[in-house]
């Protein structure tokens, strides 16, 4: 296993590599155009210089994740942050433009061999139908027919031009999807609403809301001050019950304060619940962040259930924190009320085999983001095999229990949302 992704990880950092030498070529081809030869130097030099300076500035957060600890700026955007946003947008588009442009070259080459012999055969004929006519007439060929055939002349000036601007559309579409998934994607939330319908649920409960944010990421892309804005959308939807689960951190344990500060406004009559995700337990800040939550009113669930009351009837909320892994996380034992409707917060979706087999009767979930920049269309299991979870977004369902994935709101990784937005979502508790 390990063996195949060092593997993986050579054939991705190779294939950036060709994507750069071939952008490269292409530039300097472009600057080849342009006059006088001084300034075509000047031009090739200056963007060679500015790459090199913008990789190297940036190489220590490139191609690893940053380490847990200080960050440059940790809840708000700054120089560094924007121009490795740029770096990440560019690395990310050129690498995918260049995928498309290998299959759009090799099209544009054989329709150039093609073309060739079309023109070649074309002459051929011609000189023999001159041939023909001169022998049988003993006058000499009609001016110009044995002429070589432009290019021009089987394949018009407008038809090239078309095709050159489709090519130019399909190379440059991943730069375009990039800037949106960059500077708007990613800010685009989505207020999902969702109905529940669970058997068993008492009558006093019909129509009970819950909203749940989930991965809040708070980062230089994630602001505090954009988090308040999420929290005031939030609070304007009126739940009965506001959960949380889980990364409320990004890679600085020191922006606990601000992200705590910024979700202090949450409210809703029947509380605010949270659990903790993977990013509060990397950097062994589990228990500053339960601090600091439960001294601004969210109560944490870590391994513990609390019941919800509405006119002496009761749902069991069930918040866990299981140790992080890709498979076989397990949901401790002796919080299930058989007799009752059992809702079940946990920050990773892959704990849902074993509460569907215990029978919990609904859990919410986030830790995905959705793929953050998924492409199921290229293949539905291509992000749930990356993710190695078959529980990436939306609902599923398994032997009676449900299942939602939160797609979260902020981002880790790739400041990046395409086909993936940010999302609250309000859950509406329905009797089956």
């Amino acid at each position: 296993m390990f063996e195949l992704q060092v593997l993986r990880l050579l054939a991705y950092f190779l294939l950036i590599l060709a994507g750069q030498i071939y952008w490269a070529t292409r530039v300097y081809r472009w600057t080849l155009r342009l006059r006088p030869s001084n300034t075509r130097s000047a031009a090739s030099w200056a963007l060679l210089v500015l790459y090199l300076f913008v990789i190297t500035y940036n190489i220590d957060r490139l191609f690893v994740f940053p380490r847990f600890g200080p960050q440059p700026n940790p809840t708000r955007l700054g120089f560094t942050d924007a121009l490795l946003a740029a770096t990440h947008w560019w690395m990310l588009t050129s690498t995918l433009a260049f995928i498309l442009a290998i299959p759009v070259a090799a099209i544009r080459g054989v329709s150039g061999m093609a073309g060739r012999r079309l023109r070649c055969l074309r002459r051929r004929r011609l000189r023999h139908s001159a041939r023909s006519q001169a022998i049988a007439t003993i006058t000499p060929p009609a001016k110009g027919m044995d002429r070589p055939i432009s290019k021009d002349r089987l394949v018009s000036p407008e038809r090239r031009q078309v095709l050159e601007y489709a090519t130019a559309a399909i190379v440059g579409a991943p730069f375009v999807a990039g800037a949106y998934a960059l500077l708007y994607g990613r800010l685009n939330l989505e207020v999902v609403r969702k109905r529940i319908r669970l058997r068993r649920l008492p009558r006093e409960f019909a129509g009970f809301r819950i909203a749940q944010l989930s991965d809040v990421h708070i980062s230089s892309f994630m602001s505090e001050s954009q988090i308040r804005k999420y929290a005031v959308i939030a609070n304007e939807l009126h739940p009965d019950l506001m959960v949380l689960t889980g990364d409320f951190l990004s890679w600085d344990p020191s922006a606990g304060a601000a992200v705590v500060s910024a979700l202090s406004g949450l409210r809703a009559p029947f509380k605010v619940f949270a659990c903790l995700g993977n990013h509060e337990a990397w950097p062994k800040a589990k228990d500053s962040m339960t601090e600091l939550l439960e001294a601004a009113g969210i109560n944490v669930l870590r391994d513990r259930s609390v019941p919800i009351i509405v006119s002496g009837e009761r749902l069991n909320l069930v918040g866990i924190e299981p140790e992080y892994g890709w498979t076989s996380m397990q949901v401790p034992e002796g919080f299930l009320e058989p007799e009752r409707v059992n809702i079940l917060l946990s920050h990773y979706p892959t704990v849902f085999d074993h509460a569907a087999d215990l029978g919990f009767d609904f859990m919410m979930a986030g830790h995905t983001h959705g793929g953050q920049v998924p492409v199921d269309f290229v293949s539905p299991r291509l992000v749930s095999s990356a993710l190695r979870c078959p529980y990436f977004a939306g609902s599923y369902e398994r032997r009676g229990s449900q299942l939602y994935v939160n797609r979260g709101i902020g981002t880790i990784g790739l400041p990046m949302r395409i086909g993936s937005t940010p999302e609250i979502t309000l859950f509406e508790l329905l009797p089956s």
